[in-house]
């Protein structure tokens, strides 16, 4: 057991170098990039019948280069297997590379050409920056969510109040609720309001109070509403990234390298603990300098005798 703890601390020290190297981030994202252009390649019929054994080549080398990216990663946790099943990131890499070869999953051209679209997805593997996008949005779902509902309920009392003013002079638009809402919803863009306005204005003065209304609160408070819940989310993910940076604990040091562990190694041998003898050895001097100095002081003052105070150094050390 002794002889194999080193050599797996080794292993995944070198994959976790490997890892944190600049160029493997570099070329992981080159494959997918590679990947991703070879799924569009197939998409044009001409390209596809000229080089459509080179396509399958290149795939099959960017499956082979997500296989060893994998078990690269694998090997960094390689002293405790567990931690690597518990990264939802690994997780989303075995099923992109294991699922092809499930039975009934290798037979549907369309769920292969899924499955090789979502290794796009991995890019956000790579970069932190992208990390903190997909986490933010992950974060602001459940603030998007209450913004969905005022705005429906804004859009379906807008819309009922659109049906009673313009639902005889224009049915095409306001002709029903659902009608009104479409069109309402449509108007979010400010496309074509000028126009709309207009058309409101030949029907009754009340339109221009209606769409001015309705621009204030739906195209710009909403609007504004929905960057803040954006931006409060990244805020909270840059957090939760900057955190989990710190936290990230430094790796463990080979316990056969260890000289704290070795009982048969010379404290006194160890820079540290030489420099602390030194630093006793020049306070012990100190010490009986001073002592020196009083005793000269009450040989010349014997009216004033001075007792010498045992030294608390020299006790622990004699």
């Amino acid at each position: 057991m002794n002889t194999i703890r080193p050599s797996v601390a080794r292993v995944a020290t070198a994959c976790r170098t490997l890892i944190d190297a600049r160029w493997f981030t570099v070329a992981s994202f080159t494959v997918i990039v590679i990947n991703a252009a070879v799924l569009g390649l197939e998409t044009y019929d001409g390209a596809h019948r000229a080089a459509a054994g080179v396509l399958r080549v290149v795939e099959y080398g960017c499956i082979v280069c997500f296989a060893v990216e994998l078990l690269v990663r694998f090997g960094a946790q390689l002293p405790a297997p567990r931690a690597f099943f518990r990264d939802a990131w690994n997780l989303f890499d075995l099923f992109i590379l294991l699922s092809p070869l499930l039975p009934g999953v290798r037979e549907n051209v369309t769920v292969l050409r899924m499955l090789r679209l979502a290794r796009i997805v991995r890019t956000f593997r790579l970069f932190p920056s992208l990390r903190v996008i997909l986490v933010g949005i992950r974060r602001s779902l459940p603030g998007l969510g209450s913004f969905l509902l005022v705005t429906v309920l804004l859009l379906y009392g807008y819309a009922m109040l659109g049906w009673m003013m313009f639902a005889d002079a224009n049915p095409a638009r306001y002709g029903t609720v659902g009608q009104a809402m479409l069109t309402l919803f449509l108007l979010l863009s400010l496309d074509g309001i000028t126009d709309t306005l207009q058309t409101g204005r030949a029907v009754t003065e009340w339109a221009v109070l209606y769409y001015v209304s309705y621009m204030v609160a739906a195209c710009f408070l909403l609007t504004n509403l929905l960057v803040g819940v954006v931006l409060n989310a990244l805020q909270d993910a840059h957090q939760e990234e900057r955190d989990t940076a710190n936290a990230t604990p430094a790796p463990a040091e080979d316990p056969a390298e260890d000289p704290a562990e070795d009982p048969a190694d010379d404290p006194v041998g160890r820079p540290g603990d030489a420099t602390v003898a030194a630093q006793l050895a020049s306070l012990r001097a100190a010490v009986d300098a001073l002592e020196q100095h009083l005793a000269r002081q009450a040989a010349t003052d014997p009216a004033r005798p001075v007792p010498r105070q045992p030294s608390p150094v020299g006790d622990a050390s004699g």
